[in-house]
């Protein structure tokens, strides 16, 4: 998919399959590629990865049909412009909590290059854009998605408001953080995690909005796109290598008598 075609399939209910990649390995794009994908997440957020790095991932995938998503490391709306113009063709905003947070986001990725005062009186309503200037900017900016990370109590509290943007076109949970806000650390099968879990993706289809959980486990996941999640964000390429190696190791290490030594099973990435 392109960016286009993702925002499209994304607000239209179309099952989106997606997997986060750490590694920028220029042999990897082609590896990923025959996993029958349509986007790959990159992370900013906790990842040391430089902006020529991310620019170049971002290209490489795209060359593959492969939408990029970049989470920048924090809600700004110059870092998501800065991230779509080295490549993106989505920006993922992290710990969402407002619909402030989402017009300025909007702005970055919608209205781009658009800045400024004429930016903010556009986005408050306060001056209509020259058709012109508009006609140009949806034209510009038509495959470029806006993902918000929903992931506290008080995002859970205002996800009415905040999905009242016109600008979202995919909702994306994160399971670690909210299972921390609700107290809950890293229990998701606890009824309180699975019942705010299940309001997201009811609301946010209700909006028109794709949503999904960035999750390591496919039996949360398989129990979340029942529910109407839509967009199936898969674990990571290092999580899938841990987790296969870790039980490689472990077999053979068991079939042949050898204990070895203790293997954490639950490292997450």
């Amino acid at each position: 998919m392109n960016g286009k075609e993702l925002i499209q399939a994304l607000r239209a209910g179309q099952r989106v399959y997606g997997t986060a990649i750490y590694s920028p390995s220029p042999i990897w794009p082609r590896v990923v590629q025959n996993r029958d994908l349509d986007m790959v997440f990159i992370d900013t957020e906790h990842t040391p990865q430089d902006r020529n790095m991310i620019s170049w991932m971002c290209n490489a995938f795209a060359a593959l049909n492969l939408a990029p998503v970049v989470r920048v490391p924090e809600p700004d709306p110059y870092l998501a412009q800065m991230t779509v113009d080295g490549g993106a063709h989505g920006v993922i905003a992290p710990y969402i909590e407002h619909p402030d947070q989402v017009k300025a986001l909007g702005g970055a990725v919608k209205f781009g290059p658009l800045k400024g005062e004429k930016l903010q009186a556009a986005l408050d309503g306060e001056a209509a854009l020259e058709p012109a200037l508009a006609d140009y900017l949806a034209a510009r900016n038509a495959s470029k998605a806006l993902f918000v990370n929903i992931e506290s109590v008080p995002a859970l509290e205002r996800l009415d408001e905040i999905l009242q943007s016109p600008f979202i076109d995919c909702v994306l949970v994160g399971p670690h953080d909210l299972s921390c806000s609700l107290g809950l650390p890293e229990q998701y099968d606890h009824p309180v995690f699975d019942e705010a879990i299940r309001t997201i993706i009811s609301k946010s289809r209700a909006a028109g909005v794709g949503v999904g959980i960035h999750h390591n486990f496919a039996h949360h996941e398989i129990e979340w796109v029942k529910a109407g999640a839509n967009l199936v964000m898969h674990s990571s390429d290092i999580s899938s290598f841990n987790r296969a190696l870790t039980a490689e190791f472990k077999r053979i290490r068991e079939e042949t008598d050898d204990v070895g030594q203790i293997v954490d099973e639950n490292v997450h990435f």
